[in-house]
């Protein structure tokens, strides 16, 4: 029968008190003691037989009256109240009482009884991790200093009972570990404990590095548990399944959310456990950013959806740099973990060059299916649609947006991406104009007897400021080559389309001016009541233009009437002798000039500049000093640079001047070309 082996009958010291207390070991070790114990340890052969450590088989061991440090109350075996301690015991009582600072003990107290197997386990049961550390840890050193000096079948059973219980701690102090995130804020007491007990048998690696050698090292295990936890967590399923993501999208929101919550727990509830050698929110970090890493590597080289490209960017450029590296609770931790990027600078460029290529594609399919449902409107015998007192056009507005939304995102990536986005759209733009200009050439050539010709064109015109504006904001130097030909392809379109507008009044209008002429000039005004009427019921159509289109358009028309009445002015060589004659027309083209300009005017045109075209020939004809006809034609001259010899002669000959005087106020037209005017 092999002899019980109690493991320690008082708790093991506090490391502060050692030093304090060293006279006191010494006296529990010296020369007086001896003796003693090697008597016990001689009658404790021959009253039990060598064994293994006590286990729960052994039931003699009565309750521990003088174990007052101990964390729970102790129960153990009945044991013979006779039984002294051997050697062993006598030295792990050294040990533990070194410590302790002591008043003369009592008769009593030398009696107290050792600590068992059975109550390590329960120590280890009740998750009390450190202080059952610091019993094996003691006996472990003891058994190996037996185990120096003999290896006999004893040490050999207590070694073998102290790596099981080794084990069984060990175990379960890395469950609390890798659990850690998890009961941080419920359970610290219990994750203060396994801490603590993970440091005690660090330092006493420091201390003997072959204290288990054939285990890693507990820093080795330490870190492997974090790195279980982390990958644990970061794989947990989704708590709220979100039916309108992508499987992708899921998977990393649910792990941004992870690592920047259990960071913070980590910061706020686990970091205080550890000392600061030991960069737990560091180690916590780099594993969760290792994890995310590696995940979104995984995503990266596998095909990828637009949405999913978009989000992997959007990813590693704005939501991990700025909603978890730069959380004001996670900041000053990550920061000084040094994550880095999610992937490297060239898989991230790659991602990007696929983003843009697959959003360019999208436009283009988006912008050909506008026209398309555009062009298909325009056959259909149906009047646009009015919007605000315009005809109105969806065209401009489709197009735009989805250029806008795409040119959006690629800023929100980053605002490089979103310069390259730009250039790519323009492009597009450009081309999807130039689209636009053929189908709508082919439409006018086609469907000029379509009922509402005239509004559609007019809704297409009203599309172009909304082209031309959206241009203008969205280039820069650089994209100088494609602004100028997105607006030469607008003004090309803008003119087919006014072109088209106008081409019926102007040819109507020419009809009637054909009216005014020698015979009925100083007679007739019905030619200007007769085309003022004409041109009337034609320009209401064009109150559904919006500016400045309307504006252009009534110019073009005023500026259209203003030259047509000088060309029949000056048609014929007629002279009008009589200075009557000469006023009277003077007064009739005044009139006709007044009724032209708030006509054009009132509906539309701001080309101020015609008003005093046709006042000035007037008064040139009016007058009959040839001094004062210079002066007006040098006026004249000066507001018109473009008026021609054959004008002022034209207008000169309704007066009978003698050539000298002609000669003289021709003179002004070269004194002006010589001149340097602004």
């Amino acid at each position: 029968m092999q002899k019980p082996r109690p493991f320690f009958n008082s708790s093991p010291p506090k490391p502060a008190e050692q030093t304090e207390n060293k006279k006191t070991a010494k006296a529990l070790t010296s020369s007086e003691s001896e003796p003693d114990s090697l008597s016990v340890e001689s009658s404790s052969e021959e009253a039990y037989p060598k064994n293994h450590m006590r286990t729960e088989n052994h039931k003699q061991t009565p309750p521990l009256e003088c174990f007052p440090q101990s964390p729970l109350e102790l129960t153990g075996t009945d044991y013979d109240k006779d039984k002294q301690k051997t050697g062993l015991i006598q030295k792990i009582f050294g040990l533990f009482d070194r410590g302790r600072k002591r008043k003369e003990k009592k008769p009593q107290e030398e009696n107290c009884q050792p600590i068992t197997v059975d109550q390590i386990k329960e120590l280890i049961k009740s998750q009390h991790f450190y202080e059952a550390s610091q019993y094996l840890i003691v006996m472990q050193k003891e058994s190996n200093n037996d185990l120096d000096s003999s290896n006999d079948e004893e040490t050999l059973g207590n070694l073998a009972e102290i790596e099981v219980l080794l084990k069984v701690l060990h175990e379960k102090v890395f469950n609390i570990i890798q659990s850690s995130v998890i009961i941080a804020s419920k359970e610290p007491e219990l994750l203060n404990n396994a801490v603590k007990a993970v440091i005690t048998w660090l330092e006493e690696e420091e201390k003997e590095r072959s204290i288990h050698s054939h285990f890693k090292t507990w820093k080795e295990e330490w870190r492997d548990a974090i790195q279980k936890s982390v990958e644990e967590q970061m794989k947990a399923s989704p708590a709220v399944d979100n039916k309108n993501l992508s499987t992708i999208a899921s998977t990393f929101l649910q792990m941004g959310k992870t690592m920047k919550m259990d960071m913070i727990t980590v910061v706020q509830h686990i970091k205080h456990h550890y000392p600061e050698d030991f960069q737990v929110c560091n180690t916590y970090a780099k594993f969760y950013h290792r994890y995310f890493s590696s995940q979104m590597a995984m995503f990266a080289d596998s095909e990828l959806s637009k949405e999913d490209n978009y989000l992997l960017l959007n990813w590693v450029h704005n939501l991990y740099p700025q909603d978890i590296k730069n959380n004001s609770d996670l900041i000053k931790e990550l920061d000084e973990a040094s994550l880095g990027n999610l992937l490297p600078l060239e898989q991230v460029k790659q991602l990007e060059q696929t983003y843009l290529t697959d959003e360019v594609d999208f436009i283009r399919s988006c912008l050909e299916k506008c026209l398309k449902i555009e062009v298909k409107s325009w056959t259909q015998e149906a009047e646009p649609r009015i919007l605000d007192n315009y005809y109105h056009s969806e065209l401009s507005i489709d197009a735009i947006k989805a250029i806008s939304e795409v040119q959006k995102c690629a800023k929100n990536i980053t605002p490089e991406v979103g310069h390259q986005m730009s250039a790519l759209l323009l492009t597009e733009l450009l081309t999807f104009l130039q689209s636009y200009r053929r189908n709508l050439e082919k439409f006018i050539r086609d469907n000029q007897q379509n009922k509402y010709f005239e509004a559609i064109i007019i809704a297409n015109i009203n599309n172009f400021e909304n082209f031309r504006t959206h241009t203008e904001k969205n280039t820069d130097s650089a994209d100088s080559d494609v602004k100028t030909n997105i607006f030469s392809i607008l003004e090309d379109i803008q003119a087919t389309g006014f072109n088209v507008l106008l081409e019926p009044l102007f040819q109507e209008s020419k009809t009637l001016l054909r009216n005014f002429n020698e015979r009925r000039r100083a007679s007739c005004s019905d030619p200007m009541d007769e085309i003022i009427a004409c041109m009337d019921a034609r320009v209401r159509v064009f109150k559904m233009l919006k500016n400045p289109h309307r504006q252009v358009i009534m110019e073009r028309i005023h500026l259209f009437l203003v030259q047509k009445y000088i060309e029949r002015l000056m048609w014929r060589k007629t002279t009008l002798k009589s200075p009557e004659k000469q006023n009277q027309l003077s007064e009739l083209i005044r009139s006709h000039a007044s009724i032209l300009y708030t006509f054009c005017t009132e509906n539309g045109s701001n080309a101020t500049w015609l008003e005093s075209a046709l006042p000035s020939l007037a008064e040139i004809i009016r007058l009959q000093d040839p001094d004062a006809i210079k002066i007006e034609v040098c006026a004249l001259i000066s507001r018109y640079p473009d008026i021609k010899k054959k004008h002022l002669y034209a207008i000169l000959n309704i007066k009978p001047l003698s050539s000298a005087n002609i000669k003289s106020i021709m003179s002004m037209l070269k004194i002006h070309e010589d001149a340097t005017l602004p």
